[in-house]
């Protein structure tokens, strides 16, 4: 299992255009993925609604977690989509 801390920084935070990019991403690879928001809630990154049941807004601090055969791939593409705030201007 890996996973890298990254910092949500479009001007919506994770609302359903985002969490849709972010979800259809996600789904591409094998490996299990899920974030973590805080220290007591982890998201399936899979799963549009449990993305928005997270509640991101912009300047969150997620971490991207990843575990199986193409973790490396997948984390370096998410972090990719989240620091590239989810092609939104600010």
């Amino acid at each position: 299992m890996i996973s890298k801390k990254v910092t949500v920084n479009n001007p919506s935070g994770l609302h359903l255009r985002p969490a849709g990019l972010f979800c259809d991403k996600a789904v591409k690879f094998q490996s299990h993925i899920s974030f973590k928001y805080h220290e007591n809630f982890e998201a399936n990154a899979k799963s549009v609604l449990s993305v928005l049941g997270a509640c991101i807004r912009n300047g969150d601090e997620i971490e991207i977690c990843c575990d199986g055969e193409d973790e490396e791939e997948a984390l370096k593409a998410l972090v990719e989509l989240v620091e590239g705030g989810f092609g939104e201007k600010a």
